[in-house]
C-alpha cells in the first residue's frame, strides 16, 4: 500500500476534527491547539484538521493522525484565504502535512489567476502531496476532479457570495459528489450534532470534518445563550 493509500485508509469512514482558533479568539495559541487535537484523539478522531505552520507542530508532537494542513491568510484584493498563495503552499509542504487543502473555488486568487490556472502548475511541483479542494458547489468540485486533485470537501458552501443562505450541512451537495465523483469526497461545513454526522455518513461521505461544534466553546456557547434569548 503506498503512502496515499495509507493516509487514505486511516481516515475512511472516520471523523476528523477541525482544531483551529484564529487571532480574533480566545483559545489561539499552538499550546491550546496541541491539546484540543490530543483531547479529540482521545475521543475517537482519526485525523486532524489545522491551520498554521505553528499549531501543526504543536499538534505532531501530542497526535500521531493524519493532518489536513491549511493556512488562513488574507490578501487585499481576493476573497480567497484559505492556503490562498504557492508561498503558503510550500510552507505547508515543508512542514510535511499528509493533506494539504485549498480554496478550489472559482474566484480570483490573490495573484489574480483562477484555481484551474494556477492548479496544474502545482500539480506538477509537488507530485507526491496529496491536496484537497474545499469547494462551495458541484461545479467547482467536479472541476477540482479534473484538475488532478486527490480529494473534494464541500467547505465553502455557504461561505461564498454565490452560495450564501445555503443549509447547512449541504447533505444535496454531497450527495451529488458522492454519486458522481471517483474520488473521496469530504463532508465539510455546518455538521452540528452526531446526527448531522451520521446523516452525511448514510450519503456515503468517505469521512468528514466537524469543527466549531467541537472545538470552538466561545461558538457553542453562543448557540445555547441565544437559545434562551426571548
Amino acid at each position: 500500500m503506498n503512502t496515499k493509500d495509507k493516509v487514505f485508509e486511516q481516515i475512511k469512514r472516520k471523523l476528523i476534527v477541525s482544531c483551529q482558533a484564529l487571532p480574533d479568539e480566545p483559545l489561539h495559541c499552538p499550546l491550546i491547539m496541541g491539546k484540543m487535537a490530543y483531547a479529540a484523539m482521545l475521543g475517537g478522531a482519526s485525523g486532524i484538521r489545522a491551520n498554521s505552520v505553528e499549531d501543526i507542530k504543536e499538534i505532531k508532537k501530542k497526535v500521531n493522525l493524519p493532518i489536513i494542513g491549511i493556512i488562513k491568510r488574507v490578501y487585499e484584493g481576493s476573497d480567497v484565504f484559505i492556503t490562498p498563495t504557492l508561498k503558503e503552499i510550500e510552507l505547508l509542504y515543508n512542514e510535511g502535512v499528509d493533506i494539504i487543502a485549498l480554496d478550489a473555488t472559482k474566484r480570483i486568487r490573490p495573484d489574480g489567476k483562477t484555481i484551474s490556472e494556477i492548479f496544474p502548475a502545482i500539480r506538477e511541483r509537488y507530485k507526491d502531496q496529496l491536496f484537497m479542494a474545499d469547494c462551495s458547489t458541484y461545479e467547482e468540485a467536479q472541476e477540482a476532479y479534473e484538475l488532478g486533485f486527490d480529494c473534494v470537501g464541500t467547505t465553502l458552501s455557504g461561505y461564498t457570495d454565490y452560495t450564501k443562505g445555503k443549509e447547512l450541512p449541504d447533505l444535496d451537495l454531497i450527495e451529488r459528489l458522492v454519486k458522481n465523483l471517483p474520488i473521496p469526497v469530504i463532508a465539510e461545513g455546518g455538521i452540528w450534532t452526531p446526527e448531522e454526522l451520521k446523516c452525511v455518513f448514510d450519503l456515503g461521505v468517505y469521512t468528514a470534518v466537524v469543527g466549531t461544534a467541537i472545538t470552538r466553546p466561545m461558538e457553542i456557547t453562543k448557540r445555547f445563550a441565544n437559545a434562551i434569548i426571548s
